[in-house]
């Protein structure tokens, strides 16, 4: 008889804890994977893949407008946001099955329900109040939406949860927050023809993103009739039947239809049983405390993804789940390397960005050179658009090795996908100005500025 009813249980079935269920078993591992509310985790279900397609939606009424400077003319359009809404759940529904499908088809058994974890080695699942015992544990939670401090009115306000599941597209939206989420949803209802107004604490968007991409957004965004109020916070929603009124930190109101608050996520590690099992928690930043190896200070319980806290990216939870897999039944360390990860903010425009900012370069090296360009895209040129992209490169001056890339513009992702593989290679400026330009493409620029733009030399400390 077995010692354990089962070799791995995973708590959580989003997209981390979903690959390192398939891994484990494709080992010959017993596992067991709970999931209390749909497969497919925060990405899937309500993150990335439906804002996404909310942000393709929402980018053809650009596209439209675009037209008429090709020759096209284009019929008055009209949006129907129910239609959006349900062939957005149609695509999660079939996404969801695929999800499902692939881990039964890896031999891992799905049960739902929240589980619990009762002590080292066992798990409870409040469906039935079953107790089942493992060798080891993978809590793969994820996060949720953080409100912030409570302020009256509270109750008022919608996340981006639902946001994905509202019944109408308000005229007018009130969001407070001014990084991914809070950006990716203006853009998006502004798109969808909302009137749209950013409330931001701090004096620019996009908090811990390259000084020129916080400043090229913003000015894009306001382009194109957003409002970005920095400085000041809600202080209270009052509602009054369907409409509210937002008043504001500066002693101003707001009316709208709807208020979205977007101001950051918190690690999902409410009522587990941590403490109970003896799992600690990082008193940095909520999460759940690992190694280099996703291990918690239990040694046969560990957690990846968002529920650490280390780096909240759906691909990184993902190679962390896989590592575990590896590390733990594929009897070979793998560990994480969590330099240079590529990431995006689907704005209007979009981001993307890889590596260090010039801020974080200058702090770290004696010699930074940057090389920057800002263009009117072709595109524009033909459709009237008043817009432009961004094009950054942060090089160490002594060694030309490229540090980081910043751009902002369409496709901006796709291009960074492909230049972090360079970064990550530790590509050299000589590199990129090696390559031949593919043309006429927007990411040409970046293998054919020559000369810096500045140039940044600390002086050795006498």
């Amino acid at each position: 008889m077995a010692e354990f009813d089962v070799d791995l249980f995973v708590i959580g079935g989003g997209s981390g804890g979903v690959r390192a269920a398939r891994i484990a078993a494709g080992y010959g591992a017993r596992v067991m994977i709970a999931e209390e509310y749909r497969m497919g985790g925060t990405c899937v279900i309500r993150g990335c893949v439906p804002k996404k397609l909310f942000v393709i939606g929402s980018h053809f009424r650009h596209e439209i407008e675009d037209a008429a400077g090709f020759g096209w003319t284009v019929p008055p359009a009209t949006f129907d946001w129910p239609t959006l809404i349900a062939n957005k759940d149609k695509e999660i529904a079939r996404l969801e099955a695929a999800y499902t499908a692939n881990v039964e088809k890896s031999g891992a058994q799905i049960v739902k329900s929240r589980a619990v974890i009762e002590d080292k080695h066992t798990v409870r699942l409040l469906e039935n109040d079953k107790k089942i015992t493992a060798k080891y544990i993978l809590i793969a939670t994820g996060g949720a939406p953080n409100h912030g401090a409570p302020i009256p009115g509270i109750e008022h306000v919608i996340s981006s949860n639902e946001a994905f599941h509202l019944t109408r597209l308000p005229k007018r939206i009130v969001i407070q927050g001014g990084g991914y989420i809070a950006l990716e949803f203006a853009g998006i209802f502004a798109g969808f023809g909302s009137d749209v107004t950013v409330i931001y604490r701090g004096d620019n968007i996009l908090r811990g993103f390259d000084e020129d991409v916080r400043a090229h957004v913003r000015a894009e965004m306001e382009k194109q009739g957003i409002t970005i109020l920095t400085g000041c916070t809600v202080a209270k929603v009052d509602r009054h039947r369907e409409e509210f009124t937002t008043h504001l930190s500066n002693g101003s109101s707001l009316a709208s239809d709807q208020v979205m608050f977007a101001i950051g996520r918190h690690p999902a590690v409410a009522n587990l049983g941590l403490e109970k099992a003896g799992v600690a928690i990082n008193p940095r930043n909520g999460g759940i405390a690992v190694d280099h190896f996703s291990k918690s200070s239990v040694d046969s319980i560990y957690a990846i993804g968002d529920v650490t806290h280390r780096f909240n990216l759906t691909p990184v939870a993902i190679r962390e789940g896989h590592a575990f897999a590896d590390t733990v039944f594929g009897k070979r360390e793998v560990q994480v390397d969590h330099a240079n990860i590529p990431t995006a903010v689907f704005s209007q425009p979009e981001v993307g960005t890889v590596g260090l900012t010039e801020t974080e370069a200058r702090a770290q090296f004696s010699h930074v050179d940057i090389y920057k360009t800002t263009f009117r895209p072709i595109k524009a040129t033909m459709s009237g658009r008043d817009t432009r992209v961004l094009m950054k490169l942060v090089v160490d001056g002594s060694t030309d090795r490229v540090l980081g890339c910043h751009i902002v513009g369409d496709a901006a992702a796709e291009i960074t996908q492909a230049v972090a593989i360079a970064v990550k290679m530790k590509a050299t400026k000589a590199d990129f100005d090696a390559t031949i330009a593919l043309h006429p493409t927007a990411s040409e620029e970046l293998v054919t500025m020559r000369t810096p733009t500045a140039r940044h030399v600390r002086q050795a400390a006498e």
